[in-house]
């Protein structure tokens, strides 16, 4: 029987309907909140996000290093729920989602035209090039990837290695053991529920930007309120509709596909576009990432009163937290069979990698293509991102045939990720959720897709456009920021001691050293490993 656990449910919920009832009753009152919320976050706390970012990717790095990377995801028998191709190309397509596909031409033009003043770049100028595409580097790749690993990991072995339950809270048991899983533990689930709607609402107003844009281009109809309305609804029925058949009747699909358009649309834009300016541009921006990590990774503006960090990097930290302790829980669920190696390898480096050959390419061939048409991307840009893309794709072959596959991308990339987080946070707000029983009721997915909807429109319609997209995205963030840090405890004293806390105590030697496991080539249907651990948690006493 599936219930609604109060806690968890009510608090997000009547949060958000409260601000979408004030929105509709004084929109300028809804407008002047949030950005006043935002600025205040963001004066105030930047130092945080900046410290806490890295600290994260310090732990990953660690993890990676440690002998806790040989432990096995559901114990040294469990065989893998997913090959590795579709592992990787779940991973990818729910992290990346939508952002890459908005961000990834128009953001580097940004950073182009109009570099941090403190910094003294000349706009538009050799030094502004490599300024642009190593920032890009920093906001993209492995640092975020970074705040998605560490919930990710924590929850697949409190889930699956510790026996605990399909809650959030369940990652920080080893800090405070198994009563922060009562009330404490809806509260904290109420706490990333919120978090996950804001980030949600957030991308799914990206995305509706990004299609809006492209039908303004194929069509020549106004981009507007209408407009977004139209495509919000198209994609919310469609992830609503994919979750509703189930995690790995929908999204296993649809993500192998998508991952195979991203792969062919960069391919052609290589060997089509300015090849070899790519890859020279790329590699001295790759140089200069490394050289200046530390200070792009830390820059807050706050000596010169520089307002571009708010704007930029504080904005990607906050909204990767957004998303970050939700997708822990998706990602963690579908690692079964995998060592933590490899399931940081696959989650954490591959899409890092992936995201620095997508940004090479696309970020330099758009400041290339910028520079050779006297600046006609920048001007499109100027209209809104959403309009870059589309602008760049132009002036490619077979354009008429490129701008559809590219909407039909970014379409398919907002239903894969919110296919997961649907049904994840819709398992979080109910009671019944285990691993032999882990999708949640039908109407709380379209209760929770119905929701997020509501927000993403209210919020594009209320704010214009992607300033509110920011906007929401930071709010979210601040929640999110503290529980990882606090995982990021709870993950050095599991990997610490790691047979202290898996209840599969075969699997480790006398001194506690994890027993290395052969690798595992076969593959278990999602049915086939809840039977197995069902069975595993009957004969096993947890500690």
């Amino acid at each position: 029987m599936f219930k609604i656990r109060p806690l968890a449910f009510w608090p997000p919920v009547t949060l958000f309907i409260a601000a979408l009832i004030y929105n509709f009753v004084s929109p300028e009152g809804f407008t002047a909140m949030i950005n006043a919320a935002n600025q205040w976050l963001i004066h105030n706390l930047a130092w945080a996000f900046s410290l806490g970012v890295l600290v994260m990717l310090v732990a990953v790095v660690w993890l990676m290093a440690s002998k806790f990377g040989d432990v096995r995801i559901g114990g040294r028998d469990a065989a893998p729920m997913l090959d590795n191709f579709r592992y990787f190309s779940i991973t990818l397509t729910s992290i990346i989602a939508i952002g890459l596909l908005l961000w990834g031409t128009s953001e580097p033009l940004y950073h182009y035209t109009a570099p941090p003043a403190s910094l003294g770049i000349e706009p538009q100028s050799p030094q502004a090039v490599v300024f642009s595409v190593s920032t890009m580097f920093t906001h993209w790749t492995f640092l975020p990837l970074a705040i998605y690993a560490v919930p990710s990991i924590m929850f697949a072995f409190a889930f699956y290695n510790m026996r605990k339950p399909y809650s959030i809270a369940s990652t920080l048991t080893p800090i405070f053991g198994d009563k922060i899983l009562g009330r404490w533990g809806q509260g904290l689930d109420a706490i990333v529920m919120y978090s996950l709607v804001a980030g949600m609402s957030a991308s799914l107003a990206s995305g509706i930007l990004v299609i809006g844009g492209g039908l303004n281009y194929l069509t020549g109809w106004q981009t507007g309120l209408f407009m977004w309305l139209v495509a919000d609804i198209a994609i919310v029925v469609t992830f609503v509709v994919s979750s509703i058949t189930g995690l790995f009747n929908g999204i296993r699909r649809l993500s192998e596909i998508n991952t195979i358009f991203f792969i062919g649309l960069f391919v052609f834009v290589f060997i089509v576009g300015p090849t070899f300016f790519v890859l020279n541009l790329g590699t001295e921006s790759i140089a200069n990432q490394l050289a200046t990590f530390f200070p792009k990774a830390m820059y807050t503006g706050a000596a010169a009163d520089d307002p571009w960090a708010g704007s930029w990097t504080m904005f990607y930290w906050c909204n990767w937290l957004s998303w970050a302790p939700i997708s822990g829980i998706f990602l963690g669920r579908i690692s079964y069979g995998h060592t933590i190696r490899k399931a940081l390898t696959v989650m954490f480096v591959l899409p890092a990698l992936f995201n620095v050959v997508w940004i090479s390419i696309f970020s330099g061939a758009a400041i290339k293509l910028d520079q050779e048409t006297g600046g006609a991307l920048a001007a499109a840009v100027a209209k809104g991102p959403e309009f870059a893309v589309y602008e760049f794709l132009t002036h490619y072959p077979l354009a008429k045939l490129l701008i559809p596959i590219f909407l039909f991308i970014t379409f398919l990339s907002y239903v894969t990720g919110s296919d997961a987080y649907t049904t994840t946070i819709g398992g979080m707000s109910s009671t019944g959720i285990s691993p032999t029983s882990p999708e949640p009721s039908p109407l709380l997915k379209i209760f929770w897709g119905l929701l997020i909807g509501a927000v993403a429109i209210v919020l594009l319609g209320a704010t214009g456009g992607a300033d509110g997209v920011k906007t929401l995205s930071n709010l979210g963030g601040l929640p999110a920021l503290i529980l990882e840090l606090i995982m990021v405890l709870s993950l050095f004293k599991v990997a610490t001691n790691p047979s202290k806390y898996d209840v599969r105590k075969q699997d480790y030697a006398e001194d506690g050293t994890p027993l290395k496991s052969v690798a595992k080539k076969a593959t278990m249907s999602e049915d086939a490993v809840m039977e197995a651990y069902a069975k595993e948690a009957a004969e096993e006493t947890p500690v």
